[in-house]
């Protein structure tokens, strides 16, 4: 049997090198595949492999002592999901270009939100109900697949973009109510709640174990809308069996949950299309472009 487990840690990291040099050994000797990001921040990681090789894996982090009590996400898939082990070293964690702005001490992110875990969300929503905020801490095309209900999802394409995102004083009517970040594994919202919290948003929180961790406890139900995207050979993953489809396609507007990668090799870009128009894989601007050539 074969699993995929997503996984991260701040804490100071004094040799992020070395770090990267025991992960590759250690992934290489279990047979895991995936990518691993090691930074004086911590470690984040998804990788997927052997059931058995994965616990191995998560005996020799707890026996590191600096990577012991990581909360690990088990999901369906395995290690052909991705075509390697890649174990690289960068200045932070997540790339929101604020390394000067976040420390780091050996309970995680100072100053970032409170961590709110699937059933004290539902408590906060009872307590709270429409004053609370879903605040989307993903890239926007993540969302298009699947979010939480009546969710602000950011104009941001990637990471980089939320700081002057989140300073755009369209947010400002927002800053008094009780807002709860969320992303695929809860890493992204330790940077982003401690962001906001410095930018004047007076009550942050953060989804405890991310999506994925109110997933495996709600499955199909609760607050949840769609499907999740994810950054592997899957493309995408699901809660339950009856998971709507929210996105649509880029050529008929049908309900679809498909990304595919614009055919135009120099262009790349992830597209949502159908079944029906997955032969015509071309994003918007490339099709124009096409149409444009074509004349």
């Amino acid at each position: 049997m074969e699993k995929i487990i997503l996984y991260y840690k701040f804490v100071p990291v004094s040799d992020p090198e070395m770090t990267r040099l025991w992960q590759i050994e250690l992934c290489k000797n279990l047979g895991l595949k995936g990518r691993i990001i090691v930074s004086k921040q911590g470690i984040n990681g998804t990788l997927g492999g052997n059931l058995e090789s994965l616990k191995v894996y998560k005996s020799a982090m707890n026996a590191s002592g600096v990577f012991r009590g990581i909360q690990y996400k088990w999901s369906e898939g395995r290690a052909d999901d991705f075509p390697k082990v890649s174990v690289k070293v960068k200045d932070e964690l997540v790339t929101f270009r604020a390394a000067d702005e976040i420390s780091i001490n050996e309970n995680g992110v100072v100053g970032g939100g409170k961590h709110l875990k699937p059933k004290q969300l539902h408590k906060l929503l009872e307590e709270r109900g429409e004053d609370v905020v879903f605040f989307d801490g993903r890239n926007k095309h993540e969302a298009m697949i699947g979010k939480f209900k009546d969710a602000v999802v950011p104009e941001v394409e990637t990471s980089r973009d939320f700081l002057k995102e989140i300073e755009d004083s369209k947010y400002d009517e927002i800053k008094d109510k009780p807002v709860v970040t969320y992303c695929t594994g809860g890493i992204r919202c330790e940077v982003l709640s401690a962001l906001m919290k410095n930018r004047g948003f007076k009550e942050v929180y953060q989804m405890d174990g991310g999506i994925v961790k109110y997933g495996e406890t709600y499955g199909g139900e609760g607050e949840w809308e769609g499907k999740l995207h994810v950054f592997d050979g899957r493309m995408v993953t699901q809660f339950s069996n009856d998971a709507e489809d929210i996105g649509e396609c880029i050529h008929c507007s049908g309900k679809t949950s498909q990304f595919l990668n614009c055919a135009n090799k120099q262009c790349n870009k992830l597209v949502l299309v159908c079944e029906i128009c997955a032969d015509d894989d071309l994003c918007e601007t490339c099709v124009v472009n096409k149409s444009l050539t074509r004349r």
